[in-house]
């Protein structure tokens, strides 16, 4: 028995940039995959972090900034190194010179990790972020992501999944994929991982990039909210007092305001979820149409916090959507919240990536490829990496 191979040393392993609450360590070791080293500046998320997975051999969780972690401090045998690098890092054409910053400049400083690893450097990155990065600054941003990456060596693949695929929340989110080694080029019309909005990325011959042949994910949930939602007793204190439901209705919209109203009306109970939003300097509700919740989002000011509304048998009551509903909506069930606060866990899960979608994107796509059986390019286009 002496020379087993334990199964962990069998897992591929990762290196979880930005690691947040640990959800993409989730999706990935459910694929997997076995994260190996982790980092993030908020102790708060490392606590949460903490309580999910504890200690394990073969792991370390790097604290603090990452512009100050050396690449010294990197295991040398990764096979993919994630970045969920922040929402607010958007601006990175340009940005070069501003990587002392909070967080202008943290993308970057994945990329200088990456080039002092140097051989040893990943096979597979991936980089996480909002869609709104593919039209940021008239998509010089994204290209100067490409960009980088090529000239690390790495081709890159572009792809859009909404979380909405497989959770009931609308959470459409960007994955850039580089591989040192890519596979086949292979241009699908009609795509529904890389949609029209995304084409002129392949099209730009200055860019070294790729299109793996991966299967159609599902099809978008249409419903499905109100098996997430925490069953809880009317009388419960969490959900508001007359006057608050009374200000809530106030503020909506007439068309708003008939559609819950017919909901009200109708037999059983519906649930929706709703935002308050700022409308020409008022402060106003919003609620979605259908049995699927609306993005969640960091909990910082109130003003982002989701509300879960109840209608059906001629009642209507509203609350704060709760923590193990926030867990629930990205996948992550059975999440350890013991220890966790309530703004605390709802900033956690609101700044995260959806089990599911990185679990997909991992069983399809970087497994296969780090594993080496996908076909390989036969000619990958090369490009002018420098400009």
């Amino acid at each position: 028995m002496g020379n087993v191979t334990p199964i962990d040393a069998a897992r591929p392993r990762v290196l979880e940039f930005f690691a947040g609450i640990g959800l993409a360590r989730m999706g990935l070791e459910a694929a997997g995959f076995r994260v190996a080293w982790a980092n993030d500046y908020e102790p708060d998320k490392k606590a949460m972090y903490d309580a999910q997975f504890g200690e394990s051999v073969g792991h370390t969780f790097s604290l603090g900034d990452i512009g100050k972690v050396p690449a010294a401090d990197l295991p040398r045998d990764a096979a993919l190194a994630w970045a969920s690098s922040p929402c607010t890092d958007l601006s990175l054409a340009g940005s070069r010179a501003g990587l002392a910053g909070a967080q202008s400049g943290t993308f970057w400083h994945f990329v200088r990790l990456l080039k002092e690893l140097e051989d040893d450097r990943p096979p597979v990155v991936v980089l996480e972020n909002v869609v709104g990065l593919a039209t940021s600054h008239g998509g010089d941003d994204l290209t100067a992501a490409i960009r980088a990456f090529n000239e690390l060596d790495y081709s890159v693949d572009v792809l859009s999944i909404d979380a909405r695929r497989f959770l009931p929340q609308s959470r459409p989110r960007l994955f850039l994929v580089g591989a040192k080694n890519p596979p086949a080029d292979v241009p699908e019309p009609n795509s529904e991982l890389r949609p029209d909005w995304l084409q002129w990325v392949f099209g730009d011959e200055s860019l070294r990039t790729h299109r793996a042949q991966v299967p159609t994910p599902p099809a978008p949930k249409t419903q499905g909210l109100g098996r997430v939602i925490e069953d809880m007793p009317l009388t419960d204190e969490r959900w508001w007092d007359s006057a608050r439901t009374s200000a809530f209705v106030s503020s909506l919209s007439s068309t708003q305001s008939e559609r819950l109203a017919e909901l009200k009306r109708g037999s059983g109970v519906k649930y929706r979820t709703a935002y308050r939003r700022t409308r020409n300097g008022v402060a106003v509700w919003e609620v979605r149409p259908d049995d699927v919740s609306g993005c969640l989002r960091t909990a910082r000011g109130g003003s982002s916090k989701q509300a879960v509304v109840r209608l059906g048998n001629k009642r209507l009551q509203v609350r704060w959507m709760t923590p193990r509903e926030y867990a629930r909506l990205m996948g992550a069930d059975d999440y350890d919240l013991s220890k966790a606060r309530t703004n605390q866990a709802l900033f956690g899960f609101g700044d995260a990536v959806a089990v599911p979608a990185v679990s997909w994107l991992a069983e399809n796509y970087l497994m296969p490829l780090v594993r080496g059986q996908m076909a390989p390019g036969e000619s990958v286009k090369e490009a002018a990496v420098n400009g």
